[in-house]
C-alpha cells in the first residue's frame, strides 16, 4: 500500500520554505529560487531537470527520468503567485492547529501541489514501481499572467501523450475540474488630443470619454446565460482633472464557454473598436482569446471515471464541477488530450490574504496522484 501520511511532516517543511519566497509571475528571480530547490528535490529523486530560459519571466522546467520506458502522462504545474514582493515577509506560512489549515501567499495555488507531484513520484518509486519513471512534469512560471511563454512548451510537450493531470487545487468542497471556460485579455489604447478644460475645451478630444463609449458597448457583449462575459476591469486615463485627456487605456477580461464563442466574441470586440464615437480620436486594441475552452467530452469523461475508481478504492468519493478560470488545463484539452485537472490538495481563498490549504489533504490527495499514476501506467 502506497504510505504517504507519514510524510506530512517533511511536506509542510518544504511548503514552508517555498511559500516564504515571493514569486509572482514577474519576480524572476523568485520564481527561478523555487525552481531551483523543487528541481533540487526531483534530481534527488533520480530525474532529469531541463531548464528552459527565460529572460523576462522565470525559467520553465521539464522534468523527465531518464529510464523512462515510455512516457504516456503529463503533469502540469506552476511555480508563479500573484502576489507581490514583500507579501511572503509581511504574511509568511503559518499554521492553525485547531482548524487544520495552513496559509500563505501561494500555498493552495499551487505550492502546494509542487509539494504533491514531487511525494506522489517519491510514494511510488518507494514501493518499487516503475510507474514514477513514466511522466513528464511541466512546471512553468507565467501561468497566472496567461502562460504567454510556456503555452508552446506545455503543447509541445505534451505531443504522443495519452493523459494530462493539471496540478491546479482541488475546489473547495474537493472536487476535481473536467470543464472550464475559454479566456482571454484585451488592451484598448485610445489617443486623443489634449486641451485645458477651462479655457478651451473645444480644443480637446477627450481619450476617456472615447473610452467610456468602448466600455458600455464591450459590456453590452455579456450573455451570462451562454457562458460569455466581458469586463473592463482596470482603465487608465487622463494626468489632470482640469485637462482634456490626451489618452486612456482599457483592460478586458473576456471567458467564452465553446470555441465557437471565442471566435465571435474576437470578431465582436474588433467590430466595437473598429471606429470611434468621439471625432478626432484613434483606438488600438491588441490582444486575444488565448485559453480556448475546456469542454468535458468523451475522454475526458471516461479519464474522470478512472480517477472515480481510484479514488473508492481509496475510499474518497470524487466528483468534479466546471468553473469559469482558466488554466493550462485548456491547452491539452483542445489537443484532444484526455485532461483532469483540479488534481492538487484541498484548499481556498486563492489570490487573496485568507488563502489556506486544508492540512489533511495534502497526503491525501498526493496519495490520489500517486495511485492514478500508478492505474494509468497499467492502461498505457
Amino acid at each position: 500500500m502506497i504510505e504517504v501520511h507519514s510524510k506530512e511532516s517533511e511536506m509542510l517543511q518544504l511548503l514552508e520554505k517555498l511559500v516564504n519566497i515571493d514569486s509572482g509571475s514577474n519576480n524572476k528571480a523568485g520564481v527561478d529560487k523555487v525552481g531551483e530547490i523543487v528541481g533540487q528535490k526531483f534530481k534527488e529523486l533520480g530525474f532529469k531537470v531541463n531548464v528552459v530560459p527565460n529572460i523576462e519571466v522565470g525559467n520553465h522546467l521539464v522534468i523527465q527520468h531518464p529510464d523512462a520506458s515510455h512516457i504516456d502522462i503529463l503533469i502540469v504545474a506552476h511555480m508563479d503567485t500573484v502576489f507581490e514582493d514583500g507579501t511572503a515577509k509581511v504574511r509568511p506560512f503559518s499554521i492553525d492547529q485547531e482548524k487544520g489549515r495552513a496559509y500563505g501567499p501561494g500555498v493552495i495555488d499551487m505550492k502546494a501541489s509542487l509539494v504533491s507531484v514531487l511525494y506522489a513520484l517519491q510514494a511510488l518509486k518507494d514501493e518499487g514501481d516503475a510507474a514514477y519513471q513514466n511522466v513528464r512534469i511541466v512546471l512553468n512560471s507565467d501561468e497566472e499572467i496567461g502562460s504567454r511563454s510556456s503555452r508552446g512548451l506545455i503543447e509541445e510537450q505534451a505531443r504522443g501523450i495519452s493523459y494530462a493531470l493539471i496540478m491546479e487545487p482541488a475546489r473547495k468542497d474537493g472536487s476535481l475540474v473536467t470543464e472550464r471556460r475559454g479566456s482571454g485579455r484585451y488592451k484598448i489604447e485610445v489617443q486623443g488630443l489634449a486641451a485645458h478644460s477651462g479655457i478651451e475645451p473645444e480644443k480637446g478630444r477627450s481619450a476617456i470619454e472615447e473610452l467610456a463609449h468602448k466600455i458600455v458597448k464591450l459590456h453590452e457583449l455579456n450573455d451570462h446565460e451562454h457562458g460569455i462575459s466581458v469586463n473592463v476591469g482596470i482603465i487608465e486615463g487622463g494626468n489632470a482633472v482640469n485637462t482634456i485627456s490626451s489618452s486612456a487605456i482599457g483592460h478586458v477580461d473576456v471567458r467564452v464557454a465553446t470555441p465557437e464563442q471565442a471566435s465571435e466574441m474576437e470578431h465582436k470586440i474588433e467590430e466595437v473598436c473598429a471606429s470611434t464615437d468621439v471625432r478626432g480620436t484613434k483606438i488600438e486594441v491588441t490582444g486575444d482569446i488565448s485559453r480556448p475552452p475546456m469542454l468535458k467530452n468523451e475522454k475526458i469523461a471516461h479519464l474522470f471515471q478512472i480517477v472515480q475508481e481510484v479514488g473508492r478504492e481509496l475510499g474518497m468519493a470524487i466528483k468534479d464541477t466546471k468553473t469559469g478560470g482558466g488554466s493550462d488545463a485548456s491547452f491539452t484539452a483542445a489537443m484532444g488530450i484526455p485532461t483532469i485537472d483540479g488534481l492538487g490538495p484541498i484548499g481556498g481563498g486563492a489570490h487573496s490574504e485568507d488563502e489556506y490549504l486544508e492540512i489533511a489533504s495534502l497526503t491525501e490527495r498526493t496519495r490520489l496522484l500517486s495511485k492514478i499514476i500508478q492505474r494509468l501506467h497499467v492502461y498505457k
